[in-house]
């Protein structure tokens, strides 16, 4: 199998060696002329994976034209705002044939739009899908134990996909939910930021617990609105994904927290990073979304408020608590039923203290 990877970044770095190390062709495209010579040359990405050998088989290069054609699969990784342009350049080297494949765990602000929407929009190709899991890059570039997703409508995308990347140390699962998973990796970005924060102001296990869960319960809740599977956020893209980036200084997103809890401004976090974190991006696209279309989204306001209007981070938990009362589990106790059952139970109350009166 000859496998394409358009993008430099450290998991698109990752994937491209685990496929030469289970035998394919691989091909990566990177802008950077100067990191592409490395690759070549020392098999190492000297900017995101320094310190992670590449299988010497991996060739880089910054043509197109020299990447894509033949190849059976294309593994896209590419931050989400650059995500269609790069897409659009591809297109004249691509084939309805071949299998497009997004790694990316954001959302494009125009239209609100999903990497594999963007995917299928500019190609109209049929085999379309998406990975997304708990896969933090470097762990799966020192080859720990890791599993992650392959999500689509197609049989053929999923089963390439786990042919060209399961290994002994990388397992691939499949779904069909392809949106469900999609949003689970790029929703799961807004409470590791909060997460980082709350421990940089020393919040405790008991608030990153409750944090996670709750986050579990919106982040479902939004993606059903959107037509996705609920039970989808039961596996490795929702709680698995979500328990990784709250929990690791790994994370980008969480690390952008943590520094933003540590009193520095978004632009310093964000620049000492030197990677994209996708999440910075996602809560305001989310909080706006949620906001428009009436979907129950507190723990995204607190994060909100913080990157984008200012708020002082050590408002965070006064934030977080902001929310009405609820159910725990919606899908066993519907939250309408409980803020019902509140306002029968005030509305007695009112009427008891009116009678007192009479």
């Amino acid at each position: 199998m000859r496998v394409a990877v358009l993008g430099g970044g450290s998991f698109g770095t990752a994937l491209a060696s685990i496929a030469a190390d289970n035998g394919a062709e691989v091909r990566q495209w990177l802008r950077d002329p100067a990191l592409t010579e490395q690759i070549n040359r020392e098999h190492i990405n000297g900017r995101y994976l320094p310190d992670y050998a590449i299988n010497p088989a991996v060739v880089a290069s910054t043509e197109m034209a020299e990447v894509l054609p033949g190849a059976g699969l294309v593994l896209v990784a590419i931050p989400s705002k650059a995500f269609g342009d790069v897409v659009r350049q591809a297109r004249p080297h691509l084939t309805p044939d071949q299998i497009l494949v997004s790694t990316t765990k954001g959302i494009q602000e125009e239209g609100f739009k999903l990497m594999s929407q963007i995917l299928e929009e500019e190609t109209g190709f049929p085999h379309i899908g998406v990975i997304s899991g708990p896969n933090l890059a470097s762990e799966v570039a020192d080859k720990q134990l890791t599993a992650t997703v392959i999500a689509s409508d197609d049989p053929e995308t999923r089963t390439r996909v786990q042919t060209a990347l399961g290994c002994d140390y990388f397992r691939v699962y499949a779904s069909n939910d392809r949106h469900g998973v999609e949003l689970g990796g790029a929703l799961k970005n807004i409470y590791a930021i909060s997460a980082g924060m709350a421990a940089a102001l020393g919040m405790g296990e008991n608030t990153r617990s409750m944090l996670m869960t709750r986050a579990l319960a919106e982040m479902s809740r939004f993606a059903v609105s959107q037509g996705a599977n609920p039970m989808t956020f039961l596996g490795l893209a929702g709680v698995g994904d979500l328990i990784v980036t709250c929990s690791s200084r790994l994370s980008r997103n969480y690390r952008v927290g943590y520094a933003l809890g540590e009193g520095k401004a978004l632009d310093e976090a964000v620049d000492a990073l030197g990677q994209v974190a996708e999440g910075v991006n996602t809560v305001r696209l989310v909080r706006d979304k949620a906001r428009a279309e009436g979907i129950y989204m507190p723990l995204a306001e607190g994060p909100y408020q913080v990157l984008f209007r200012g708020v002082p981070a050590k408002e965070l938990a006064r934030l977080l608590m902001l929310g009405g009362r609820s159910s725990d589990v919606e899908f066993v106790l519907a939250r309408e039923d409980v803020q019902r059952a509140h306002r029968e139970q005030d509305g007695d109350t009112q009427g008891a203290k009116g009678g007192g009166h009479g």
